[in-house]
């Protein structure tokens, strides 16, 4: 009996297994007919928008592969927080991760210079060529080679905001405001007077409500509405930090090296449909939520001046040679970026 059911196993997917075996065989029998069973910690709590954009792509794995590797979707503090997904990966705990380079920008700099310097661009035609075609894909394989992982084709998500618990009437009103922004984002505010601080997506909600934070950014505007970010702080500055944010899926060096050719193939053409599905859901559902939050209270500070405008562009470009001194890699990135300006 137990070989007939072995022999099954290998000829069936999961919604077939549910059918013959019952629900609670499904989970371990799949487990076991894969070749490969993977862990992949993404940086959304389990309902959000983007957890579900997650979901698609371990689920287009699968199927891709034809079951032969099984992913388990671990969210925002089941298991690892955001904080903790790069270490994870290098270390096999988790085998694939969605990143937030910002958040270990001491372990790779040229992360933070991958995801977007502040002042960077929000053309995705523009984006994609500079990884591409103009040589950024290749220096950052290199740079997160050398950490034991592999780096599979970044996606793109919408413009950064910072939402404050009291309006920001001028740029000067950053002055001594605590303000959850990890990496080039937090020493952009800086510049401006802010205090930044690095915290998980998943702690920015009661952190403002309990004071400990007077605003955030969110990865785009779709953070803050799915977390519910207008209940405990209602003005949104009309400035974006970053037009646009870029950021990669990694893979365990180790598991990657395991899977034949034709599986690593599938796993980046998924990878490459995720960046797809990120792109064209995130534009919809980025003036959705901007609605969402205004029908809850969200306010706009008052549309900077001139002079604010100006200062907001130099807090920003002071940040390159601060990144390009960072390390050979970021040098490498910014090098690229200074020459497509000439």
């Amino acid at each position: 009996m137990i070989n007939t059911i072995l022999k099954v196993k290998k000829r069936l997917v999961a919604s077939s297994l549910a059918v013959t075996l019952g629900l609670g065989v499904m989970a371990s029998s799949a487990a076991q007919a894969a070749d490969y069973n993977w862990r992949f910690a993404n940086l959304y709590s389990r309902g959000s928008a983007f957890g579900a954009v997650y979901e698609d792509l371990a689920k287009n794995i699968e199927t891709m592969s034809d079951g032969r590797i099984k992913v388990q979707v671990l969210y925002d503090g089941e298991g690892v927080g955001s904080s903790g997904i790069f270490g994870a990966v290098k270390t096999g705990l988790i085998t694939m991760g969605a990143t937030f380079q910002s958040l270990n920008a001491g372990e790779l700099p040229a992360g933070l210079v991958e995801i977007g310097l502040p002042g960077g661009t929000s053309d995705v035609g523009e984006l994609t060529t500079l990884f591409q075609q103009k040589g950024w894909a290749p220096i950052l394989k290199k740079a997160y080679g050398e950490q034991g992982l592999v780096w599979l084709d970044p996606y793109i998500q919408p413009a950064v905001y910072v939402i404050t618990k009291e309006p920001i009437n001028s740029v000067a009103d950053f002055q001594g405001l605590k303000i959850r922004a990890p990496g080039a984002y937090g020493k952009f505010l800086r510049n401006l007077g802010a205090s930044p601080v690095s915290l998980a997506w998943s702690e920015i909600y009661t952190s403002l409500s309990t004071g400990v934070i007077d605003g955030s950014i969110g990865s785009n505007m779709i953070d803050h509405r799915d977390g519910n970010h207008v209940e405990v702080a209602k003005y949104m500055y009309p400035l974006p930090l970053a037009g646009a944010q870029v950021l990669p899926i990694i893979v365990n060096q180790s598991a990657w090296n395991k899977l034949p050719a034709d599986l690593q193939a599938i796993v980046k053409a998924a990878t490459t449909v995720h960046a797809q599905e990120q792109m064209t859901k995130s534009k919809l559902w980025e003036s959705e939520a901007v609605a969402d939050m205004e029908a809850k209270g969200l306010q706009w500070s008052p549309e900077p001046s001139a002079a604010d405008k100006a200062a907001w562009k130099d807090a920003g470009s002071k940040l390159w040679d601060e990144y390009a001194a960072a390390d050979k890699y970021s040098k490498e990135l910014i090098d690229v970026l200074r020459k497509e300006q000439k």
